[in-house]
């Protein structure tokens, strides 16, 4: 049998020159040239005023959480399947995650169900664009500007994604990235927050730099920097700033080359799909996807192919908040969906097939 990794990160070629020139530069630490380079490039090419590049994902999420002022005794309103950090992020400031059921078809938060788990209590909706489709994103803001809450995008997997024409990220008050390894663009660890709202452009800068005001002294706007703020240290190494240069500027063809391979799986695999009673992805027509992930759902022992064989190569989602986990915790939200595709269910056969999410993968040497 031959196994293929589920992920490599993928290299472009010029990584290795961007950071030979970063070394030699008299700044090697944060906010350097390169970081600088890929602040416009995010910019740019996603059409927003403001980009910061972070540590990881999961820092700028708590920087969202820092920037609308979360505190014990807020509630935001959280997917029941994600990432840990999503919820993580706004209990670290005290607040309570309230969790809301996904979608059968995108596995995305049930936009329908948002509203009835709101309270006089909710601070924000935090909402993940899961394998880089995007959220019922008319509908959400919508929510948002009725209740007077903030939407915050966990954007981890949809860099270059777009709903209705406009990219993933850039829709809610803050959005953020992830450079991850596993990524579609990576740096190995790293991520970004994107700002989508000016009242938070000064503040922002300082929660970064560790709640100094350092930013503007070496913009030469004041004379010296003093502690100003609450903030910490999410700042990345210029040496990562400079590999992830090289991946922000070949962004076409990294995309091109997933996108190749995300259509032979949908392709291939149809027949047999249809065959065995698998669901493959199902994009909505108002999403353009950013090709991050390739999943399918209900595997089981029984026609072409077994689960085992089936995860050999690929991964089911054991990192993401598990609903087994959820079950635990009702307090926060029942999450039927969510419990029904990643639990165990009967119907489906072995004990195996408790884990009916597979990833497979979209390694850049299958081509």
């Amino acid at each position: 049998m031959i196994r293929i990794p589920f992920n490599r990160p993928f290299a472009t070629g010029a990584e290795l020159s961007y950071i030979r020139a970063a070394i030699a530069a008299p700044k090697l630490s944060g906010d350097g040239s390169f970081t600088a380079q890929c602040h416009v490039l995010l910019e740019q090419s996603l059409g927003i005023q403001k980009a910061l590049l972070t540590t990881s994902c999961t820092h700028a999420l708590e920087m969202a959480a820092l920037l609308l002022n979360i505190s014990p005794g807020d509630e935001v309103i959280v997917p029941s399947f994600t990432f840990p950090s999503a919820a993580n992020a706004f209990v670290l400031r005290g607040a309570k995650p309230v969790f809301v059921d996904i979608r059968a078809d995108t596995l995305n938060i049930d936009e329908s169900q948002i509203e009835q788990r709101m309270t006089s209590r909710t601070k924000a909706i935090c909402l993940v664009h899961y394998a880089g489709v995007g959220c019922e994103m008319d509908t959400i803001m919508t929510i948002a500007r009725r209740q007077a809450v903030a939407v915050v995008e966990d954007n981890a997997h949809g860099l270059y994604g777009k709903y209705r024409g406009r990219y993933l990220g850039t829709l809610g008050q803050l959005g953020t990235l992830s450079f991850h390894e596993t990524k579609n663009f990576s740096c190995g660890e790293g991520g970004a927050l994107l700002i989508n709202d000016v009242q938070f452009n000064q503040r922002s800068e300082i929660l970064r730099e560790k709640g100094t005001n350092r930013s503007q002294f070496f913009r030469g706007e004041i004379d010296k920097y003093t502690w100003v703020d609450t903030g910490s240290s999410y700042l990345p190494a210029d040496l990562l700033a400079a590999f992830l240069r090289a991946q922000l500027e070949h962004r076409d063809q990294i995309q091109s080359m997933r996108r190749k391979i995300w259509e032979t799986y949908a392709l291939e695999l149809a027949s047999w799909a249809k065959t065995n009673g698998v669901r493959l992805p199902i994009i909505p027509p108002e999403c353009e996807q950013s090709y991050h992930m390739f999943h399918v759902i209900g595997l089981r022992d029984s026609g072409g192919i077994s689960l085992s064989a089936a995860t050999s190569l690929a991964y089911g989602c054991p990192a993401w908040w598990s609903p087994r986990r959820l079950s635990r915790h009702r307090r926060f939200g029942r999450s039927p969906v969510a419990f029904s595709i990643f639990h165990r269910n009967e119907q489906f056969g072995t004990v195996a097939s408790n884990r009916r999410c597979v990833r497979v993968s979209l390694l850049g040497s299958l081509c």
